[in-house]
């Protein structure tokens, strides 16, 4: 699969595992690990989670995954590219190691591999920035970033992070029907090497029953879920982690990292889904 490099060294894949509204019932446990457990087999190895998905449920759910998945010898540890995140009423200088302890005693790991703050809150990004800087030197995280932060925002993390380790990737959402961070936010990101991270990259699963988009990826022999997700990684600098739990859906999403769009193909996404002609607030699920 395409890699994307990170501004602090080192890759990840353009397509990972989502896990949003996983461990959230308790009923759901075992299914939901076999789902992770799957996805790993089948060859994801970047999969992303939060604190705040089912209240660490979901870490919950990924750390079992993963273990059983490193004891049955399916991956090994340093394959995987494990992503999660602080809530920002945790993202103190005080209390971001204590959240970060909490997540990675959940996921059963030394390392987190990227962790982010997950949204703007009402610490000063000081501090956080603070904070995930002293946890790289501790080695508790191997890089930080956030998510849900526009051009603006940017703009003022910046001149906080000073001589430490640096931002290493934006977590926003993007897909074909929410293009917004294209105008301003992508190109910034891009020009400073740093990835952007799409969640809900098919809208929930929405672009895959929108029809026009389903002739298209007809005519293409593929999918519309698949087409929607070729067409956000096609873009420079982008990665996209759908949730997928069903083998089909697993299996299809995958796929959709081998799609080269040509020029014509993008184009008729354009004017099926046009890029956006001014700045627009930055949308957040």
């Amino acid at each position: 699969m395409r890699t994307l490099s990170l501004p602090a060294g080192g890759e990840r894949p353009v397509l990972g595992l989502g896990t949003w509204r996983m461990g959230e019932i308790a009923g759901r446990h075992a299914a939901e690990v076999a789902a992770v457990r799957e996805a790993i087999a089948t060859g994801y190895r970047l999969i992303d989670t939060a604190e705040m998905y089912g209240e660490g449920g979901a870490e919950t759910v990924l750390g079992q995954a993963i273990a059983e998945a490193l004891r049955a010898g399916d991956v090994r540890r340093g394959e995987l590219f494990i992503v999660s995140k602080v809530y920002p009423h945790n993202a103190s200088r005080r209390d971001t190691p204590e959240a970060c302890e909490r997540s990675l005693k959940r996921l059963g790991l030394d390392t987190i591999d990227l962790y982010l703050l997950h949204w703007r809150g009402s610490h000063p990004l000081r501090e956080t920035v603070d904070a995930m800087q002293a946890l790289v030197a501790k080695g508790r995280i191997a890089r930080w970033g956030v998510s849900n932060f526009d051009t603006d925002d940017m703009e003022e993390l910046a001149p906080l992070i000073g001589s430490g380790p640096g931002c290493a990737a934006n977590q926003v959402y993007l897909s074909l029907a929410e293009r917004g961070p294209e105008f301003s936010l992508l190109p910034w990101l891009r020009e400073r090497g740093m990835p952007l991270m799409a969640y809900s990259p098919i809208d929930q699963g929405a672009l895959a029953a929108d029809e026009a988009l389903q002739e298209l990826a007809g005519r293409l022999g593929v999918s519309a879920a698949q087409l929607a997700l070729a067409a956000v990684i096609a873009r420079p600098g982008v990665a996209a982690i759908p949730k997928a739990v069903r083998s089909a859906h697993l299996r299809e999403n995958l796929a959709a990292a081998d799609l080269k769009l040509d020029a014509a193909t993008l184009a008729e996404l354009d004017r099926l889904h046009p890029p956006p002609s001014r700045k627009t607030p930055l949308a957040m699920i």
